[in-house]
Parts: structure tokens; C-alpha cells; sequence
């Protein structure tokens, strides 16, 4: 079984072929159930958005403490895949901001998991692709919200002054966000931001606006003018910043997108929906993308961050690339680190048509993956996977994974998450 929501309505830029010889099953639970101010926790369905979560809780008085870059992201989504946002070097991951899931099991029964209530179940589904079960609600944490980010921009050049700027501001706690753009190899700026309710007027920018400059353009001035720079951003606009040109896939799609006459006369009509390119995109196009366009994003350990860029450099040479720092817990699981410790992550995100001469996306990709696995690092299992089953499980920790898939006689019901994810599964 699976879901039978049309593979063309995720985020992922495949669409999986398994649901044409799985049985589909629709589970359109689309609503923010409860918010219980006193627990400080939202309770929702799996198809709920980002867009629509922070519409609903900011007014309020509440966020999320990682809100994921996308409105279309859905919370089932990032809890059966991931999600990551500039808070992460606080909070972790979205999956550890959730403190129980509601999952229907093979068996058609109803159970709820956290940390104290099967604990097993709880750490095994986020990365599981719904293989365990079928998520039905979820419980996440809430922080008290405020007016604005305030942010600051400071240019750095050189790749190690970038990773020892890059690490030592991920460290610290009172960022409430860190996120590093890089422009070239020696080229970046390192942005860290903090919530506020107070702002100077004449500094607020509201990048959110249709007509507003993309935000990765925006970012790039400060690099380009030398200088450092501090403002203040509207709390939901700083949340879906990279939204409106969806980071910075939409200059491929409208070279022309931030020009400020099309801007101010279309900048309200885009994005363009994921969904819809998907839907309208024919399979000589998709070839041709897969060929000449990567999207992808690894997490590495922080320790490995300036090795990770020259290999991405060597084998993808894509920029912008974007870093976003993450701790990572030692909990069981798919996902965690190499010790008994929680380490420091970042997650490398490349998104663009390659530069490297004579790039071919299979043997790339399989270097890249190599790579990852080699410092003990993970791929996020939206984009291409071109791992054999060995290699896959080799990455990932799947000991508790299949430990349950046994007991709660799963594999008659689910396909192996592998099976979901893998290049052969997609097209």
C-alpha cells in the first residue's frame, strides 16, 4: 500500500512510479486540529503546509521552532522525509520538534508513539517514507512568536575563513538563525539572524512583497558592495525568504524573474507551482533535466564542511550553495551521528545546472554519494538516489527499521523504503 496522493503533487521533482502497482489509498487530512497554548503544542494532519501552519499560528502569538523554507511543504512530508530550517543548529531537524506522531499500521489499527509511549515506533518513522504506517496527526512543538528577524550580513572570502565564520556562528546559541550563501569556491556571505519585536523603522524590509528583489539577489548585493549590513524582516517573510524564487531554481525557469519591471507588474503570479511544472513537464523534458540539473542536498558533519564544498565543487561546481547548520541527536533510528553524542551538522543544498565539463549525472551523483557515506553524512531522500540497496542501508542506520518492519508484519503491506526512493522507483 501507499498513499494515493499523485506524485506530482509533492515537492520532490520525481514522480514515484511504485504507486502504479501499489494500492493507493487517499488520506486527505488537510487541518490544523488543536493548539494548546498551555502544552505548548499544534496538533495537525500530515497534509498540512508550512504556509498554512504559520498563517494559522502567528497571529496567535506562536511559530513552530523550524519552519521548513517552502509554503507547499506538507508536515507529513518532512516527518516521513525531512526538513531543515536556519534554527536547526538549535533545534535539530523538524522531526525533533515533533513530540508524537498518530499512525494507522498494517493492521488497520490506531496508535500514538512519543518518547515515553512506543518509543520504538516513534524514533523509526521519520526517513521511513511511510512504510511503517500511515500518519494520520501529528504533535509539534510551539515557541512564542515575534514581530521580526533581525538579521545581519556579513561577506566572507576565502573557504576557510568561510567554514571557521560558518562554524563558529552555528555555534552560537543566541543566533536564532544562521545560514551561510555561497557565490563561488572563496565567495560568501553568513547570515545570522535573532527575534525581536522591537525594529528601527527606516531598516525593515518586507522581502516577502511581490515586487521585492529575490532574496538570494538581495543577499548577494552586500557581497558585491563589500560591506556588512543589518535589518530587520517581518517574521513570516523571513520564514518563506527563499519562497518566492523557490531558492534560486526560478532564474532557470525566468531568467528574467528579477527584473524589476516584471516584478512589479508579474512578480505576484510566481511562483509557479512544483506541482504544476511537474504535471506539465513531459518525459523528454524530464530526461533532459535530470541530465543537466541537479537538486540535491547532503548532511555532513560541520567538522567535514570545507572538504564537502571542494567535492561539490569538483563534481557539481553549482552555486549558489546553501548552508544551513543542524544539530543532530544521538537517537535510534535512520539518522544520527557516528558517536554517543550529539554532533553538528550542515546541510550542503545544491540546486542549478552544473558547471563541471563533461558532468553526467549518474557518475556524479554516485561520487558525491560516496563521498557523503565516507564522512559519515546522509542524502535527503526527496532527490535522486543513485546508491545500490547496499549502499543505501550502509548510510543509513537500519537496525530499528527493519527490527519493526518485522514485528508489525509490514512487508506484505509496505515496500521497503528503499524501494520508494531509489532512481529505478522515479521517473
Amino acid at each position: 500500500m501507499c498513499t494515493g496522493r499523485p506524485g506530482w503533487l509533492t515537492v520532490s521533482l520525481r514522480v514515484g512510479k511504485y504507486k502504479k502497482i501499489h494500492k493507493n489509498i487517499m488520506i486527505n487530512l488537510m487541518d490544523v486540529l488543536e493548539v494548546d497554548s498551555e502544552r505548548q503544542v499544534v496538533r495537525v494532519e500530515p497534509l498540512v503546509t508550512m504556509g498554512q501552519l504559520t498563517a494559522h499560528l502567528n497571529p496567535m502569538g506562536w511559530t513552530i521552532p523550524v519552519v521548513p523554507e517552502l509554503d507547499d511543504l506538507t508536515v507529513g512530508g518532512l516527518i516521513m522525509g525531512t526538513g531543515i530550517e536556519s534554527s536547526s543548529h538549535i533545534y535539530g531537524l523538524f522531526q525533533h520538534t515533533c513530540v508524537a506522531y498518530e499512525l494507522v499500521l498494517a493492521d488497520g489499527s490506531l496508535v500514538r508513539c512519543s518518547p515515553t509511549e512506543n518509543s520504538d515506533l516513534f524514533y523509526a518513522v521519520p526517513w521511513s517514507c511511510g512504510t511503517l504506517g500511515f500518519l494520520v496527526a501529528a504533535e509539534i512543538k510551539m515557541i512564542p512568536a515575534k514581530k521580526y528577524v533581525k538579521i545581519h550580513y556579513q561577506p566572507v572570502r576565502g573557504l576557510q575563513k568561510i567554514c571557521e565564520t560558518f562554524t563558529k556562528e552555528s555555534k552560537k546559541k543566541e543566533n536564532s538563525f544562521v545560514e551561510g550563501l555561497m557565490y563561488s569556491l572563496e565567495e560568501a556571505v553568513i547570515m545570522t539572524g535573532v527575534l525581536t519585536d522591537e525594529a528601527e523603522q527606516s531598516k525593515i524590509n518586507r522581502i516577502g512583497n511581490y515586487y521585492k528583489p529575490w532574496f538570494f539577489k538581495h543577499v548577494e548585493k552586500y557581497l558585491k558592495a563589500d560591506r556588512t549590513g543589518t535589518e530587520y524582516i517581518p517574521s513570516r517573510h523571513y520564514y518563506h525568504r527563499h519562497t518566492r524564487s523557490i531558492f534560486w531554481e526560478l532564474q532557470d525557469i525566468i531568467p528574467f524573474g528579477n527584473n524589476p519591471v516584471f516584478r512589479y507588474l508579474f512578480g505576484w503570479m510566481v511562483p509557479p507551482k512544483i506541482s504544476l511544472l511537474k504535471l506539465t513537464q513531459g518525459e523528454a523534458i524530464r530526461k533532459l533535466y535530470e541530465q543537466h540539473h541537479v537538486v540535491q542536498d547532503m548532511l555532513v558533519p560541520v567538522k567535514s564542511l570545507e572538504k564537502s564544498i571542494q567535492t561539490f565543487h569538483a563534481d557539481l561546481n553549482v552555486y549558489p550553495l546553501w548552508l544551513c547548520p543542524f544539530i543532530l541527536p544521538n537517537n535510534p533510528g535512520m539518522v544520527h551521528p557516528k558517536g554517543d553524542e550529539t554532533e553538528l551538522y550542515v546541510d550542503i543544498g545544491a540546486y542549478g545546472e552544473p558547471k563541471r565539463k563533461q558532468f553526467e549525472a549518474r557518475a556524479s551523483m554516485r561520487q558525491m554519494e560516496k563521498f557523503v557515506r565516507s564522512v559519515h553524512g546522509f542524502q535527503m531522500l526527496y532527490a535522486d538516489c543513485y546508491m545500490t540497496r547496499e549502499e543505501f542501508w550502509d548510510m543509513f542506520d537500519g537496525s530499528l527499521y527493519h527490527k519493526l518492519r518485522e514485528e508489525m508484519n509490514c512487508k506484505d503491506a509496505f515496500p521497503e523504503v528503499y524501494d520508494k526512493i531509489c532512481k529505478a522507483a522515479r521517473h
